[in-house]
């Protein structure tokens, strides 16, 4: 199965977890003798791939070390579970994939906390055939829409609640993109940085894109998260953190990212050059790193005012309850600081 079209956990996965440590594989590394930097482990939630390049970048280029951190990156995967070894503490942070694993954990009462947000627009598409002309959200409602189990318990809800989407269009989307393909009168789930690419490679034509973000679905997404113990007592850390991470990601999406490719092709073969590449355009194109609140104060931005609007949307949509203090699932202590934002481009 083609990487891209494999499941991208919207909440927290149930099975086993297993450990995979990447960081050996970066120069940059500092030896596990330098006792003058900090060891920190960050677990991804899914396998390397460029949609997780700013940090690859951070801990291939350097900028960690040079933050006083020895990084080790665990990539995750369909039998990993890093946001449980996070919970478990033996992970310090986690890469949650958008803000409803936020609203969760203070659901569940889970001591996690949301320390900055790497994307400011969450990656969800629908793919459409060209023949189709879809221009906006509304064209989908006369196709049949394939969505993941994951999907439908989630901005499918959205749709519903805001533009009146019917349950009685949608098919199971098992991550194979064949019956799109053959089918014109469908509409694929999909990321705006990889399956338009692998539909292109399949299929030979090139697919319409609607991107959820454009049209309300106000999601986070990549964020980072960590326990609570953590920054009650190691604020200076975890700042760091965060900081090193947010260079790592102006250095992926603006400068050279050969070192961030050069690993994640390592730790996942199925990655390639021109798959890379366009992941990284589509970034770009389509603000998904750097936009909105992030052009102020920089990658990485969160707002109260933002995660208010989202966590409304989703009391409406029905998939969080209204009762809970949303609030306590992230902080804004670490972020808005414009850090490394002299390196974007002035064009």
């Amino acid at each position: 199965m083609i990487p891209a079209f494999l499941l991208r956990a919207l909440t927290t996965s149930l099975l086993t977890a297993t450990l995979c440590v990447a960081a050996a594989l970066a120069p940059a590394r500092a030896q596990s003798s330098d006792k003058t930097l900090d060891k920190v482990s960050f677990g991804t939630n899914w396998v390397a791939e460029g949609e997780h390049g700013g940090f690859f970048q951070a801990l291939a280029d350097g900028t960690y070390k040079k933050y006083g951190l020895d990084v080790t990156i665990v990539p995750g995967g369909p039998n990993e579970n890093n946001r449980m070894l996070l919970i478990a503490g033996k992970l310090d942070f986690f890469m949650s994939a958008n803000s409803l694993q936020t609203f969760d954990a203070v659901t569940n009462n889970v001591p996690l906390v949301a320390v900055a947000a790497m994307f400011q627009k969450d990656p969800q598409v629908f793919l459409t055939h060209p023949e189709v002309k879809a221009t906006k959200i509304e064209d989908l409602k006369p196709l049949t829409l394939l969505i993941s189990k994951e999907g439908i318990t989630s901005y499918f809800q959205w749709l519903k609640s805001e533009y009146g989407f019917d349950e009685n269009k949608v098919k199971p989307y098992t991550f194979n993109p064949q019956p799109f393909i053959v089918n014109k009168q469908t509409a694929m789930q999909g990321y705006v940085t990889s399956e338009p690419f692998a539909v292109e490679k399949a299929a030979g034509f090139k697919p319409n894109v609607l991107l959820l973000a454009d049209y309300g679905f106000n999601s986070y997404s990549t964020l980072i998260e960590t326990r609570r113990d953590l920054v009650d007592k190691k604020p200076d850390l975890v700042q760091r953190f965060v900081d090193a991470s947010i260079v790592g990601w102006y250095h992926y999406v603006y400068g050279d990212n050969s070192a961030g490719n050069a690993m994640i092709k390592k730790l996942n073969p199925d990655m390639n050059d021109e798959l890379l590449a366009y992941c990284v355009a589509k970034m770009r194109e389509h603000g998904i790193v750097d936009s909105g609140d992030s052009i102020k104060n920089g990658i990485g931005a969160m707002t109260d005012e933002r995660m208010a609007s989202f966590f409304d949307k989703m009391v409406r949509a029905g998939v969080v309850k209204s009762a809970i203090d949303y609030r306590q699932g992230y902080t804004l202590r670490f972020v808005n600081k414009a850090v490394g934002a002299e390196l974007r481009p002035k064009n």
